[in-house]
């Protein structure tokens, strides 16, 4: 059997989803698992943002270890590390799927192209990196949407005659991109408290 599906059927077994397998120099051999999302279906009050936030934990990753350990001797596959861990917090987004699991979080998109003639004066021609909401576009496409307003510091005043940004948006399909990663925001205030 191969390499990718006894790592996928272990995973899968235990309730996971495989992300990644990467094999590295030095017999390194690097398994990134995350929980299990569905798709909400057509007619679903939840939308995938207001479900709670599940994520991999430490005894998470060591039972997928234990598990694979095993596994991996039982089919004769040569490593001399296995390491298993979480997507983080700038997880690489890389299908489809993945864009409509995380619609509404904030994402950094580096194009593979500048936008270049597209841009209509507000953004520069040669500009390839965007980080903004992620939005569905048009068909197949995606959008990101961001306000260039400067940051505040906390207490600042703000002049009552201050008028913000426009928002701006660019649209863009998976061909279009090199990578969509989760833009790693920490909230250490956690979550705001339900009165």
């Amino acid at each position: 059997m191969a390499l990718q599906q006894v790592i996928e059927q272990t995973v899968v077994g235990l309730g996971f989803d495989l992300v990644e397998v990467e094999r590295s120099a030095g017999g390194l051999l690097r398994v990134t698992i995350d929980v299990p999302w569905q798709e909400p279906q057509a007619g679903d009050a939840a939308s995938p943002q207001l479900q709670p936030a599940a994520s991999i934990t430490v005894e998470d990753c060591e039972t997928v270890t234990r598990q694979l350990q095993f596994a991996l001797e039982v089919e004769g596959v040569d490593y001399t590390r296995l390491e298993v861990s979480s997507p983080g917090i700038d997880r690489l987004l890389r299908d489809a799927r993945d864009l409509r699991r995380f619609t509404g979080h904030v994402v950094d998109v580096v194009l593979k192209q500048p936008i270049g003639a597209a841009a209509q004066g507000q953004v520069s021609a040669s500009r390839k990196r965007f980080r903004g909401e992620l939005q569905p576009g048009e068909g197949e496409g995606w959008q990101v949407v961001w306000v260039d307003a400067p940051q505040r510091k906390p207490g600042q005043k703000v002049s009552k005659n201050y008028v913000p940004p426009p928002a701006q948006s660019l649209g863009f399909t998976l061909e279009e991109v090199k990578e969509v990663r989760l833009a790693p925001i920490v909230d250490f205030k956690g979550q705001a408290r339900r009165r």
